[in-house]
């Protein structure tokens, strides 16, 4: 019941994003801003089913409105002198299957040497406290790349020297870990292919494993795969070797999930739950990569990017299998677990990304 209600509040991978691109060229910067509308909408006290009934003109005024006063609010300073900035245009587009606002601002008569440039986000989280930032920065053909959020808006880049990288690797670390718990429908694939890893199929039916090394060597293949499949294509995606469809597949995703749920309670691959994560894993780690993508990363920058963020992802991973993997080796031979968790929870898992997946086929919203 308490997934049930979830669906109706998360997304299914569809977290809030916002994105900040700075380039600064001799005395001149020029930043973009892009923001999702549906954040917008929320920042406004809009509810997503009263968009529609909101006048077009009336809705894209105070779209802007909202966006405008935020940008304001931004703060950038170069050498420690706070920069003006004026809003030179304002459109809308789609990023990654979902409509965005963009903002572009510009400022002159910046120092002939700059050394130090701080940008403080903290405005945009006025839209919403729940958004997670990514900004991009390019100055003399270097660029470099920082991830932030509420509880830390602010960084500095020392334009002279390497000074700060470590710090803002760390970061792409946690962006990493907090994509992964918010990414609820990567959760749910993960718990459908741990269910069975405390269990053992004999003569047609499920019995739990007799020691916990056993459950646990299942558990490492799974996760292993999935790190192997998610990681080669999320970097062939982020460095735009190859390039698929948002909607096509934020789809298949969501049939993975139905279809790992499912091969528990009618075994196609006995044993090889290790397979299917790294099947499936392959088109998950297209989904890591929309989040990396939009940067524009140069090679050496997306590489690092790359490295933390797949760190993260996998620290989020391994917090998820140390909470999930005692319960349930404790309950494997109750009742409990064999009907109760491992029968109804992959028939719950399988409802759930069944609506998902209508809902990302048709665009519906259930």
């Amino acid at each position: 019941m308490l997934l049930l209600l979830w669906t109706r509040v998360c997304g299914a991978h569809t977290p809030s994003e916002t994105y900040l691109a700075v380039r600064l060229e001799a005395t001149n910067l020029v930043m973009r801003w892009d923001v999702a509308l549906r954040d917008l909408h929320q920042g406004m006290g809009l509810d997503p089913r009263d968009v529609p009934s909101v006048r077009p003109e009336e809705l894209q005024r105070r779209e802007e409105a909202l966006a405008l006063d935020v940008a304001a609010a931004l703060e950038i300073r170069a050498n420690s002198n706070l920069v003006k900035l004026v809003v030179t245009d304002y459109t809308t587009l789609p990023l990654n299957g979902v409509d965005y606002a963009r903002l572009i601002f510009a400022a002159g008569g910046l120092a002939n040497r700059l050394e130090v440039i701080e940008i403080n986000a903290a405005a945009v989280f006025r839209v919403d406290t729940n958004m997670h930032g990514l900004l991009r920065l390019e100055h003399a053909g270097r660029v470099d790349a920082v991830a932030f959020n509420r509880e830390r808006p602010a960084h500095q880049f020392r334009l002279v020297g390497g000074e700060g990288r470590l710090d803002r690797w760390l970061t792409f670390i946690w962006e990493g870990v907090w994509h992964i718990w918010i990414g609820f429908d990567h959760i749910l694939f993960l718990i459908a292919l741990l269910l069975p890893a405390v269990l053992v199929r004999e003569k047609d039916r499920w019995r739990g494993v007799d020691s916990f090394r056993a459950a646990l060597m299942n558990v490492l293949k799974i996760v292993t795969a999935f790190t192997v499949a998610h990681s080669i294509t999320l970097s062939l995606a982020a460095m735009g070797v190859v390039s698929l469809p948002s909607r096509l597949v934020e789809s298949v995703i969501a049939a993975s999930v139905a279809l790992a749920a499912a091969n528990n309670l009618w075994p196609i691959s006995r044993g090889k739950g290790w397979m299917v994560a790294g099947g499936f894993g392959l088109i998950h780690g297209f989904g890591f990569a929309s989040v990396l993508g939009d940067l524009g990363l140069e090679s050496g920058s997306l590489a690092v990017a790359l490295v933390g963020f797949n760190i993260g992802v996998e620290l989020g991973q391994l917090a998820i299998v140390a909470v999930f993997l005692p319960w349930a080796f404790w309950l494997r031979k109750t009742s409990f677990y064999q009907t109760a968790i491992f029968k109804f929870g992959s028939a719950l898992v399988i409802l759930i990304a069944t609506v998902w997946m209508a809902e990302r086929i048709f665009g519906l919203t259930i």
